[in-house]
């Protein structure tokens, strides 16, 4: 590969996207970010903001333009229609492609299925029958879906949830970006499906508790109905089909608790997993600097 070659960050402003493109260029390296609006994306210096659209493969040229190797963060479900062509129009000149995929997946059944899994699915058999280079990072859950507590707790000290028992080993999505940066730049993580946690399992009103304690504030926590949960996923922008598919997959883990870590993260990149709790004083230090 081209020393100079730009890597390409897709979602460069959400959530995993954002330390992809710090990290990156924290190492020196040239980023190109992908974004449907340059003008609003607030990147760090240095790096090229070029406008596009995953789910329009038309629109990429000039985001692929002298590009072999991409971070690809896929739209799912919403764009899964345009995904071959998007794939395709990647694998004219793109060699080596890390993907923020999803643990859970099961190859032989997840895409017959659809849905959330089957989305990724389908993308991660794309990618394997394209002719690029491509690892996976399959990742739990995100720490960062919680982000909307903390502005409710701290007005109110309330929190509602369905699930209050249900336990995950949520991730840092700093953590989940220093594999895919790994992936990116070094050698050797060609053809890997990492699956990656957080370093324990918290249930949520245990974290709950650990945001209230960032930021001194006790918490109280009220259960609420799947109904009422699947309206406030949906009042939030998610799609009624997609929230119904959350809280159910929430319903069959509280009641088959997983809970399950892996050492993925620091076999990678040698160092632990982040805590629950630096992911809340991250959060709540970055809001409290804004």
């Amino acid at each position: 590969m081209a020393a100079q070659s730009p890597i390409l960050v897709t979602g460069a402003t959400g959530n995993v996207g954002r330390h992809v493109v710090r990290r990156l260029s924290e190492e020196g390296r040239a980023v190109r970010a992908l974004t449907r609006d340059p003008a609003k994306a607030d990147l760090p210096a240095g790096v090229e903001a070029v406008e596009g659209d995953l789910a329009d493969p038309g629109s990429l040229g000039a985001a692929l333009e002298g590009v072999d190797t991409v971070f690809l963060v896929w739209p799912s479900v919403q764009a899964d229609a345009a995904a071959a062509e998007t794939v395709q129009a990647m694998a004219v000149g793109v060699e080596r492609v890390a993907y923020l995929s999803t643990m859970g997946i099961d190859p032989e059944r997840s895409e017959r299925e659809g849905g959330i899994l089957g989305s990724h699915a389908m993308l991660e058999r794309l990618l394997r029958e394209s002719g690029m280079s491509w690892t996976f990072v399959r990742s739990g859950g995100f720490a960062a879906n919680l982000r909307d507590w903390i502005p409710r707790i701290r007005e109110t000290g309330v929190i509602r949830m369905a699930y209050p028992e249900l336990a995950r080993p949520l991730i840092h999505e700093a953590d989940i970006a220093e594999v895919a940066v790994r992936a990116l730049t070094e050698e050797g993580h060609a053809g890997a499906a990492y699956e990656i946690t957080g370093p324990a399992g918290l249930t949520q009103a245990e974290q709950a508790r650990i945001i209230g304690e960032e930021l001194g504030v006790p918490v109280r926590v009220e259960t609420m109905t799947d109904d009422e949960a699947v309206r406030e996923l949906t009042d939030g922008g998610l799609p009624q089909e997609m929230a119904r598919q959350i809280m159910e997959a929430h319903a069959r883990m509280a009641a088959h608790p997983a809970g399950s870590t892996t050492d993925t993260l620091e076999r990678v990149t040698g160092a632990p997993a982040r805590t629950f709790r630096q992911w809340a004083a991250d959060r709540v230090a970055a809001e409290r600097a804004a």
